[in-house]
C-alpha cells in the first residue's frame, strides 16, 4: 500500500476515505501510461480480515461487456457475421413480435428495444434464458436503430448465443478462447468452472450492497453466481487483466485485432442520443461507451472524469467498477470497489478517483 500511496497520494486518501465512510471495504486499482504500469495492486479487505491484493477475483459486472463486444469482432474478422446481420440469421426464433429488423449493431449500441426481460439468471438454465428474451416482444413504441436505451442483460445473452450457434461451442469456453486466453487473461472467467471456482473460492471477493444507510453482504461470490454466465454481468478477475485487455485495444488492437477493427467497435456509433436507462445522453461505440463528457462531465453517468480526452472509451460497472482507455495520454484505468452504495455515492466516488488519478499523475 505504501508504494501506491507515494505514486497516487490523493487517489489513495479518497480510497481510504470510502472505506472509512462504508462506501466499500476494498478496492483493487490498476494504471498504466504510456506502456509503464503505474499501480497493480488492492487496498483494505476483499473479505473480513482478507486483504484486497492484485490477485483478489473481483467481479467487474457490466465493466466486463466489451469482452463479449469483442468476441464479436473477431468472428466479424474472420468473415463469420457481419454487423448489420440481422439477429434472426443466426437465432431464427428471436425474430417475432416486432424483433424482426433487430441487428448485431442494435445489440451493440443499445438501440434493439427489449429490455426488461427477466432472464432468470442464475436460477435458470442458458436456454431457458434465450426462450424468454426470444418470446419477448418489441417495447413499446420503440423505434429500432433510433430509440436508445442500455441493456443491462437480455441483449447480451442473445450475444452469447450468436457466438454459440456460429462456433458450436459453449459461450464460457468461446470467451477463454477469443479473448481471454490470448491476451494472458488466464485468472479471468466469464462463468467459471465448478472446479475452478473451488480451488479459487478463498480469493474472490465479498460484494456488499448498501441498504437502509447499512453495507450488507450479497451472495455475489456463490457458486450460482460465479459458475452460472451470463455475458453481460459476471465477468470476474484481477482488474489487471481487464486492464490488459484495454492495453490491447490502445495498441492498435496487437496482438489479437486488426486496427480497423478496433477503430469501428470504439467510434460514435450512437451519438447525442438520450439513454432512457441511463436517464442522460450517453454516446456509445460498439460494446463500448465513449467519453460523454460534452453532455456534462458532472451529471453524466459512469463517466471517466472530467480530465478524460474527447476519445476516451470504455464500460463502467453497476455502482462499482469502471475501466477506460485515453487515447491522448496513453492511459489504462482499471478500477474495481467491493461497495455499492447505491447510484449517486457510486457515481462521485467514481468521478473524485478518476480525476484524482490524472491529478497524481500530472496529467491536467
Amino acid at each position: 500500500m505504501s508504494a501506491l500511496s507515494e505514486r497516487l497520494p490523493a487517489t489513495c486518501q479518497l480510497i481510504l476515505e470510502g472505506i472509512e465512510h462504508e462506501l466499500h471495504t476494498g478496492v483493487q486499482l490498476y494504471i498504466s501510461l504510456q506502456g509503464e504500469v503505474i499501480a497493480d495492486g488492492g487496498m483494505g479487505e476483499a473479505r473480513p480480515g482478507v486483504p484486497m491484493t492484485a490477485d483478489t477475483l473481483n467481479l467487474w459486472l457490466s465493466a466486463g461487456k466489451p469482452l463479449t463486444a469483442m468476441a464479436m469482432a473477431r468472428l466479424w474478422e474472420q468473415g463469420d457475421l457481419q454487423m448489420d446481420d440481422r439477429v434472426s440469421r443466426f437465432i431464427p426464433e428471436f425474430g417475432s413480435k416486432g424483433k424482426e429488423p433487430i441487428t448485431i449493431l442494435h445489440l451493440l449500441n443499445h438501440t434493439a428495444g427489449f429490455r426488461p426481460v427477466d432472464t432468470g439468471w442464475p436460477d435458470v438454465s442458458w436456454e431457458e434464458s434465450i426462450r424468454r428474451i426470444c418470446e419477448a416482444p418489441l417495447e413499446e413504441n420503440w423505434q429500432i436503430g433510433k430509440t436508445a436505451g442500455y441493456h443491462v442483460s437480455s441483449s447480451w445473452f442473445i450475444l452469447g448465443e450468436i457466438l454459440q450457434r456460429i462456433k458450436g461451442q459453449p459461450y464460457t469456453q468461446l470467451m477463454r478462447e477469443l479473448i481471454l486466453e490470448p491476451l494472458d487473461m488466464t485468472h479471468s472467467w466469464l462463468g467459471m468452472p465448478a472446479d475452478v471456482y473451488q480451488r479459487e473460492q478463498a480469493q474472490i471477493a465479498y460484494v456488499y450492497q448498501r441498504e437502509k444507510g447499512e453495507m450488507q453482504l450479497t451472495d455475489l461470490h456463490d457458486a450460482a453466481h460465479c459458475i452460472t454466465p451470463s455475458p453481460g454481468g459476471n465477468a470476474r478477475g484481477p482488474i489487471r487483466e481487464l486492464g490488459r485487455f484495454y492495453e490491447c485495444l490502445l495498441n492498435q488492437g496487437t496482438p489479437l485485432f486488426e486496427p480497423q477493427t478496433v477503430d469501428t467497435m470504439i467510434d460514435r456509433q450512437r451519438e447525442g442520443e438520450f439513454d432512457l436507462t441511463l436517464q442522460h445522453k450517453v454516446d456509445y461505440g460498439l460494446g463500448f461507451i465513449v467519453n460523454s463528457n460534452r453532455y456534462g462531465a458532472g451529471t453524466v453517468p459512469y463517466g471517466f472524469g472530467k480530465y478524460a480526452s474527447e476519445a476516451s472509451f470504455g464500460h463502467g460497472g453497476s455502482q462499482s467498477s469502471i475501466a477506460f482507455a485515453d487515447p491522448e495520454r496513453e492511459l489504462v484505468v482499471a478500477v474495481v470497489a467491493n461497495g455499492r452504495p447505491g447510484e449517486p455515492r457510486h457515481q462521485r466516488r467514481a468521478r473524485e478517483i478518476n480525476e484524482a488519478i490524472y491529478e497524481d499523475l500530472r496529467l491536467v
